[in-house]
């Protein structure tokens, strides 16, 4: 069996929909459905159902990813093997992380390993934590990012071995003006009249950020919903509202705002992810490396 189709086909069962499968493997969707017709003329077999939009496999179909996410995982193995006997860092090496984080260690970690290692070539992809653990499992990153607030229910995984990077906290975003900026930290319940913009580019950041307000006795009164920091930090420059953010982040973009920590203290733990097994990858183990010297680089605003 081809091996390209058997890739497809396993990312189909990860991704749903033959759009996603194209652009994560950059290739047209015609061309996904069409590796997927030649796999089912090869089996003999149908693989996959179509409904609507979306795919879903067939028992076939998902016995034979099974045997394919083995072969795949046999082969990246095999990779790392020869990796560790060359004992050279160079290559490929694909990287993955949140918004808030990645802008505070990827740029300098690749910077740092690009310096020390020429010949290595690091690509990076902004996800959220649970689509990159999802692109570790289908071996379309190497490294990832992740923290306990937005992917706890995946830092169990058996496939994937997590590092302690470090520990961020939330902090409230307020204008300059407001009543309370002078004061060193803040509680939930004295926001429970404010109006808030938050940031929903990953929709469990914002159900967390709810959450904890629930938690607090009242539900937030959220007047914008935005995509972007950018949008975040307008709203609240112009007065229309309040937010939480990351520590990390608002430690390099909060302009004139007024950044003031939660009490108690909402801490969110990150970590650096890699498939079991692959820290004997000299290139993962430097990067690896590189972020924790960043990470230990680094101390949370106050």
């Amino acid at each position: 069996m081809d091996f390209a189709r058997l890739r497809t086909l396993r990312e189909l069962s990860l991704r749903k929909t033959m759009a996603a499968v194209a652009e994560a493997l950059l290739i047209s969707p015609s061309a996904v459905s069409q590796q997927i017709a030649q796999l089912e003329d090869e089996t003999g077999i149908e693989l996959v159902e179509r409904r609507g939009r979306g795919v879903r496999l067939t028992p076939a179909g998902q016995r034979l990813v099974d045997h394919a996410g083995r072969v795949i995982g046999i082969l990246e193995e095999a990779k790392t093997d020869l990796a560790e006997l060359k004992k050279t860092v160079a290559g490929e090496l694909r990287v993955s992380a949140f918004p808030s984080v990645a802008s505070s260690l990827i740029p300098r970690a690749i910077r740092a390993i690009s310096v020390r290692f020429p010949d290595l070539e690091t690509i990076f992809e902004e996800l959220e934590p649970d689509d990159s653990l999802a692109a570790l499992r289908a071996w379309q990153a190497d490294v990832a990012i992740v923290d306990d607030l937005t992917a706890s229910a995946s830092l169990s995984e058996t496939q994937v071995e997590m590092l302690h990077l470090l520990d961020d906290h939330l902090y409230v975003l307020l204008p300059p003006d407001h009543p309370l900026a002078e004061r060193p930290h803040l509680t939930l319940p004295e926001l429970a009249t404010e109006r808030w913009v938050l940031d929903t580019t990953s929709a469990t950041y914002s159900a967390v950020i709810v959450r904890a307000c629930r938690d607090a006795g009242y539900d937030p009164i959220i007047n914008a919903r935005c995509h972007s920091f950018e949008v975040v930090r307008a709203m609240v420059e112009a007065g229309c509202s309040i937010s939480i953010n990351p520590g990390l982040r608002g430690r390099d973009y909060i302009g004139t705002l007024r950044l003031k920590e939660i009490r108690p203290i909402i801490t969110r733990r990150m970590f650096v992810a890699f498939r079991s097994g692959e820290r004997r990858n000299p290139a993962v183990a430097q990067f690896v490396n590189e972020l924790r010297n960043v990470a230990a680089s680094m101390t949370a605003p106050h």
